[in-house]
Order: structure tokens, then sequence, then C-alpha cells
């Protein structure tokens, strides 16, 4: 009998593994908020999408920002392209830290079978003064929260959203 419970147990274990891992940053309900940004338990940057289907600022500055910097390569609302891979699917299985590193520093797996190569973004200000709004639409996006398109309706900007920008951007 123990070991028939052992057995269940672990079973039902690896049953609930898959929805542990679909989103390694943790559960992203907004726990609260600075200056607009919000943040999930953990402290990771998260959404905020209202009954209504206002976004939060930083989710629609995010999809403008993934539009000009990675769709090219990701495709259209983070779906993926014969170029590269999905990252509404990718952010279900990465962190925001290790988002940011990929971001930052670039990635390379090359192998017989595949020639996957990110370049490095840690110095373009175009990506790095919005790396923050971009995790948080893919977020919202790999979460099943936000649909396809750009934000129909978004929450104003907040009040010093403008020179943090600005100091950022030169």
């Amino acid at each position: 009998m123990p070991a028939r419970l052992g057995a269940t147990i672990v079973a039902s274990l690896l049953l609930l593994t898959p929805a542990a891992l679909a989103d390694p940053s943790g559960d992203p309900a907004a726990v609260s908020s600075a200056n607009g940004e919000y943040s999930d338990k953990q402290g990771n940057p998260t959404f905020n999408i209202e009954k209504d289907g206002t976004v939060d600022w930083y989710t629609s500055v995010g999809y403008i920002r993934y539009t000009a910097n990675c769709m090219q390569c990701h495709g259209p609302d983070g779906l993926g392209s014969t170029f590269a891979p999905s990252l509404v699917d990718a952010l279900k299985n990465l962190d925001y830290s290790a988002f940011i590193d990929t971001v930052t520093n670039g990635k390379k797996n090359v192998s017989a079978s595949q020639d996957l190569v990110m370049p490095a973004f840690g110095v373009n200000p175009n990506v790095m003064c919005y790396i923050d709004a971009i995790f948080i639409y893919l977020r919202a996006r790999s979460d099943g929260a936000l649909g396809r398109g750009q934000p129909a309706k978004n929450a104003p900007k907040p009040s010093g959203y403008s020179a943090t920008e600005d100091a950022c951007m030169g």
C-alpha cells in the first residue's frame, strides 16, 4: 500500500510539473506598481490588463518596441518565423533574468543540425531602454492574457516616464 501511495504521489507531481513550468518567472499577477510599472510577487516586471481590455503603459510600449526591434526576426506578435523562434513559446521556459541575459549578450547555438545566432543588444538603447516593456509585452502574450495585434486601449503614460526615457536614450 505505501508503495502504491508513493507511486500515486509521484505520478500526480509529474502531471503538475508542466503547469508549474509554464511561467518560470512565477505567477504573473501584479502585486505592486511603481511609476506605472507593475511587478509580480517575485519582483519581476509584469503586465496589468483591466477587465475592459485596457493594458498598462509598459505593455503598450512593449508592443511598439518589440515591433520596431524584434519582429523582423521573431515574427509578428512574438510567434516566431523561419529565421528565429517564437518568443511566446520561449517565455514559457525562460525567466526574466535569462531573458535579459539573452537579449543583452546574445546567443549562439551552432551544431550539425542547427545554426542559431542572436546578436547582442546590450549597447543598443532602442532595445535596452525598453527591455522591461518588451519583456512585459511578451510575458502577457506568453501567458495568454493578450491577443495578437496592437492593444486597442492603454493606460496613460505615467508621470516621469518621459524624463526616464530621455535620460536612458541620451
